[in-house]
């Protein structure tokens, strides 16, 4: 193990990967001369060349096309929108080309690709620039969704994203970039897609989490522990294949749940989960479900406006108290 930012660790994952299979090659804005906006791949373009490592215009429907189309071919493109709010501007290739072709060809075409999305609030970045939008790419039969939230799992979920034959789609905060965590140095190291990680132990209440409100989630752990209630943290890392016998266990053994995410809350993905629980695990429920998500409103600008739009650890604490009547 070593300690590696959350950049460095999917920089780490792509390199080993890009060594590993010459299919593989990076496609984005600013990936190539400048090494991402996020400094995930500084020198791969001296090392790989401009052919594998490819800047591309302000142009997230073209670029992502073009993907799709090599991924049907057999190449295995890691793709960045630098935001992914502009997800907008190429819903096409995605959602209707790259989700469907496995499918409709009867498993005759993969398109095994990755997209990287940037996501999340905090940077100041306004409305075009701060959204979480995970419960739009869940919707899609035939993504791959994951989320994430620490340099190990980046690593490691990464390059089992690369691997896949399905378009996966990763979710990354850009507020987990600078954070530091210790990641496996083992080139062969896979974390498989659809395993939830428990961690912290609980049973009391199952705090349902991922990207940076699981570490969120972890902090109102531990001051809840202090106050005498045990809550277990279950970090999905991947929505969709989503683990749901983790879910079962937890709710199972807690009996409460508090859902956590960046995302706004109407038709937000932890209201998707929580729907499931009710409908599945509805007699093993003390106290309805909780979400704790961002307000239906467009993320604000200012900084005392924005720092209010998503769930802060005192949040969780005082949704976990509500549940339990505290």
């Amino acid at each position: 193990m070593k300690k590696l930012t959350y950049s460095k660790a999917i920089g780490e994952a792509v390199h080993e990967e890009m060594v590993r299979d010459k299919n593989v090659y990076l496609m984005g804005e600013d990936v190539g001369v400048m090494g991402n906006v996020f400094g995930c791949f500084i020198g791969f373009r001296d090392e790989f060349g401009p052919e594998r490592v490819i800047d591309t215009p302000i142009s997230e429907e073209g670029f992502t096309s073009i993907s799709v189309a090599a991924a049907m071919r057999g190449l295995r493109p890691v793709v960045e929108l630098m935001y992914n709010d502009f997800i907008t501007v190429c819903a096409d290739p995605i959602f209707n080309q790259a989700a469907k072709t496995r499918y409709m060809t009867g498993g005759q075409v993969q398109v095994p690709m990755v997209l990287r999305l940037p996501m999340g609030s905090g940077r100041r970045n306004a409305g075009h620039h701060s959204q979480s939008l995970e419960a739009l790419f869940c919707h899609f039969p035939g993504l791959k969704v994951i989320a994430p939230g620490t340099p190990d799992d980046a690593k490691g979920m990464l390059k089992a994203a690369i691997r896949d034959n399905d378009p996966v789609m990763v979710m990354e905060h850009k507020l987990l970039y600078a954070k530091k965590g210790m990641v496996s140095e083992d080139e062969d190291y896979i974390i498989p897609l659809g395993k939830a990680n428990v961690t912290r132990e609980g049973n009391d209440v199952t705090i349902i989490a991922w990207s940076r409100e699981a570490r969120f989630a972890e902090e109102a752990a531990d001051t809840l522990s202090g106050e005498g209630i045990s809550a277990e943290v279950l970090d999905l890392r991947s929505l969709v294949p989503l683990d749901w016998d983790a879910i079962v266990q937890s709710v199972s053994k807690t009996h409460n749940v508090v859902i956590v995410s960046e995302e706004t809350k109407r038709g937000s993905y932890a209201g998707e989960i929580s729907a499931q629980i009710n409908e599945d695990l509805y007699d093993e429920l003390d106290s309805p479900v909780l979400r704790v998500c961002a307000p239906n409103i467009v993320s604000p600008f200012s900084p005392v406006l924005e720092d209010l739009n998503f769930a802060h650890p005192a949040d969780i604490v005082q949704a976990v108290k509500t549940v339990l009547n505290k």
